[in-house]
């Protein structure tokens, strides 16, 4: 029994690490459409994608219709948070720069999810060992931000409100994230959780394209950007997260995450051809300590 959720535990991190993988893609992706705008990005990849779960967990929606109804004021929060995150965070990456941007919205949902269980979810508290790897996971980071100079030739303005977008970023993507991992708990299955929360948040999402939608389908580039945005990181991406939900709480969900930048960075290096000092790369094998921490943590289970 205890092998069982253990091994379950271990899936459920491989899962959101590689959806970890394929949500890393989507700086570098999304700079081969400099002239789409960064809310149009958002809203689309994070509308259609919500639309295609939704698609796909028709039938889990259809039998647990009745458990949905019973959360609906949870959900409601959770759709407009689904539909704030990506337009804070494409934005937060346009402002304060790609690797800025996508550090500081992932790196404070963490801190931001473990606060929601801690005030919300009963029997929920801090441990030692998620401290810890915060801790090493946020010094990691740090290092990894430190070591980027591309940041620096941002307009200091500018790049203050990228940054107050990111913690706006990290804290609804916590908000959904909590929310989503409560329904599967209360037993939803993972699809109707996920399949509900993108569903309603993308008929927020979508309406925003009339305003923002300028130059989306301009050119081929610009029509397989979006459609892969939309169909990678946040369809399949976001299948592999919410089963990942099923055995793993949202907070460590969250710190598992934190290995977006570290993918975003190597690809930054191979495709981009950008440069990592060693200072960088000290910050990456924090990061991916901080992961070894998190999949040891279930040992016990």
């Amino acid at each position: 029994m205890l092998h069982n959720r253990y091994t379950s535990y271990q899936l459920g991190i491989f899962s959101i690490l590689f959806a970890s993988v394929l949500w890393g893609t989507t700086g570098t992706v999304a700079s081969l459409a400099p002239d789409v705008s960064s809310l149009a990005i958002g809203a689309f990849s994070m509308g259609v994608g919500g639309l295609f779960q939704a698609l796909l967990s028709r039938k889990q929606l259809r039998d647990d219709f009745k458990k949905i109804l019973i959360h609906k004021r949870k959900l409601a929060v959770s759709a407009i948070a689904l539909a704030v995150y990506p337009l804070a965070f494409y934005s937060s990456m346009r402002l304060a720069g790609v690797a800025i941007g996508t550090v500081i919205s992932i790196a404070t949902a963490p801190f931001f999810a473990v606060m929601l269980e801690c005030l919300f979810s009963k029997g929920k508290s801090i441990t030692k060992k998620w401290l810890l790897s915060f801790s090493v996971g946020i010094t990691g980071i740090m290092l990894l931000v430190f070591s980027e100079s591309s940041a620096i030739h941002t307009v200091n303005n500018l790049r203050l409100i990228g940054i107050l977008l990111g913690l706006m970023a990290g804290l609804f993507y916590a908000v959904y994230s909590w929310v989503a991992k409560a329904l599967i708990e209360q037993g939803i299955q993972s699809q109707s959780a996920l399949g509900c929360i993108f569903g309603f948040g993308s008929l927020i999402l979508l309406p925003t394209l009339l305003v923002t939608g300028d130059n989306l389908f301009a050119s081929a580039t610009n029509i397989l950007v979006v459609g892969y945005m939309a169909l990678i990181p946040m369809g399949l991406g976001y299948i592999a997260y919410g089963f990942g939900l099923r055995f793993v709480t949202a907070s460590s969900a969250s710190l598992i995450t934190l290995f977006e930048p570290v993918v975003a960075a190597a690809l930054a290096v191979v495709i981009v051809g950008e440069s990592i000092p060693m200072l960088g790369w000290s910050g990456i094998g924090l990061i991916l300590i901080c992961l070894l921490i998190q999949v040891k943590a279930g040992s016990h289970l």
